[in-house]
């Protein structure tokens, strides 16, 4: 049945469905998982790096982007399609700021490109955007806030998800340990602990990790990338760093 429906992402299907926007749904579940924590004093973006091979030098993340500087997301699903998004995004972002000379209030630049996803549901010729983000950002209206959106052009607010690969399992874990007062320390190795159980590695070190903050420091917002060691040391403080073997 759904063959004579899916070949167009304007095409209702007789139970109201567009399948276009379901099979772009369905290639996210495939991707590595992406946490996002709203802390306190902060947000945390982990994600789980796929290494394609040894070979590889990999210069930039292809997960964590940096959008301005109030504003930082995480990526589950196809990298081309986020790298179009998260550059006009961006465009969005400066275009804000050299009219209204202050940072584009979060919600209203996540508003702009779920937009942009919903109108390429719309019309023939095109499909959907096969990503889903997580947002991260601050702003003075609201302060800390994380948002999910997907290709469908929804969006809302969390205090804690997931997407990608096995995102049920890591918000049922979410639901049983977040706590409202969290710390952002707290949130990190909670974010660790989420990945520990949600990926398919037996084992999980600061090469297949990668974690990010959004915090103020010193009454300047801050985005900073955890670098191995950081990461490597909350994994032995959870005792989930694998056992050397002679």
């Amino acid at each position: 049945m759904a063959r004579r429906y899916d070949s167009r992402t304007t095409t209702f299907s007789p139970e109201g469905r567009l399948y276009q926007v379901e099979y772009a749904m369905e290639a996210i579940s495939h991707a590595g998982i992406c946490v996002g924590i709203l802390a306190k004093d902060g947000i945390v973006l982990a994600v789980e790096k796929k290494i394609t091979s040894k070979l590889l030098e990999n210069i930039s993340s292809e997960k964590m982007y940096k959008v301005d500087d109030h504003l930082a997301c995480a990526v589950a699903g196809i990298t081309a399609d986020a790298n179009i998004l998260i550059n006009y995004a961006r465009l969005a972002a400066q275009r804000y700021s050299l009219t209204y000379q202050e940072p584009i209030p979060v919600e209203q630049l996540i508003i702009n490109l779920c937009d942009r996803k919903q109108g390429y549901t719309q019309f023939g010729g095109l499909r959907p955007f096969g990503v889903s983000f997580l947002w991260a950002g601050w702003d003075k209206n609201y302060g800390f806030q994380l948002y999910q959106s997907d290709p469908s052009g929804n969006y809302g607010g969390w205090k804690a998800t997931a997407i990608g690969a096995n995102n049920q399992a890591a918000q049922s874990i979410l639901k049983q340990e977040y706590k409202n007062d969290m710390e952002l320390t707290e949130a990190v190795k909670l974010a660790i602990k989420v990945l520990n159980k949600s990926m398919d590695s037996t084992s999980l070190t600061s090469e297949k990790l990668e974690i990010a903050t959004v915090s103020m420091v010193e009454g300047s917002l801050q985005y900073k990338i955890l670098d191995g060691a950081t990461v490597d040391a909350a994994l032995k403080e959870l005792d989930l760093q694998p056992t050397e073997t002679s």
